[in-house]
């Protein structure tokens, strides 16, 4: 796994600077949930562009943690850059009272998280500007994102980080230390964190994806490597059970 952060910050710099560059948009929005994935694509993306040009927009429900929206603004705060804060309660409660029947706390994170994106992709619209990705590599394997939700983007910096890279990158780049210590969370209901919802630890499970993937590493070397079968099949079903959340969606050919 790549550990020079200063290379991997000097490569995606100039990925965002030559594809936005490409397009012909000198502007960027992306959402700051106060997490450490948007924290660092904010930093990649001001260094690349000046944070004047880009927007960040906090968009909190009414059940989100208060260090959600502190730790957003603290990221505004050390990059100087511009920002907004559209508190998403009403238009989600609006959605959700309309419907019949109780509704899940993965079917309302959903609504959450694709009302964020509507917003997002309103104030780029305003802005000229292009909504900046922020879905790492591990989450992008496992599929733990909402399609059309925060797996939404015009350009993402970190898909091809997985999340213990995220750490390192983000010591390097600076982010504040009140988002390097906390538990990941999509804050999405009280007490969730990403490692708690998929019962299964980044750190464990990024050592075996590199395995399986970059490395092509078979089952049974999986198994020699120590990691215990019932894992194996418990990622690998996320993985098959996800895969259409990586690829556009496939199209009936008639030729």
């Amino acid at each position: 796994m790549n550990k020079d952060y200063k290379a991997i910050e000097e490569k995606l710099t100039g990925f965002l600077r030559g594809e936005l560059n490409k397009i012909g948009i000198g502007k960027a929005v992306i959402g700051l949930s106060g997490g450490i994935d948007s924290a660092v694509s904010a930093f990649l993306t001001a260094k690349a562009i000046g944070a004047d040009n880009l927007l960040g927009v906090l968009m909190p429900y009414k059940t989100s943690s208060k260090s959600s929206v502190t730790d957003a603004e603290s990221v505004v705060k050390k990059l100087g850059m511009r920002s907004k804060k559209v508190d998403i309660t009403d238009m989600v409660d609006s959605y959700l009272g309309k419907l019949d029947g109780d509704v899940s706390s993965v079917r309302k994170g959903n609504v959450m998280a694709r009302m964020r994106m509507i917003v997002l992709y309103d104030e780029s619209a305003r802005e000229n500007a292009i909504v900046i990705g922020t879905g790492n590599k591990t989450e992008i394997y496992l599929g733990y994102t909402t399609l059309w939700g925060d797996s939404a983007c015009g350009i993402n910096p970190v898909g091809d980080l997985y999340k213990t890279q995220i750490f390192g990158l983000a010591k390097h780049l600076g982010v504040p230390e009140s988002i390097l210590n906390k538990r990941p969370s999509a804050d999405l209901w009280e007490g969730q964190t990403d490692e708690g919802e998929m019962g299964i630890l980044y750190a464990e499970v990024d050592n075996y994806l590199i395995a399986k993937f970059d490395e092509q590493r078979s089952t049974e070397e999986l198994v020699k490597l120590g990691f215990e079968k019932s894992f194996i099949e418990k990622v690998d079903k996320m993985i098959a059970k996800n895969e259409f959340k990586r690829f556009p969606p496939k199209i009936g050919r008639i030729k």
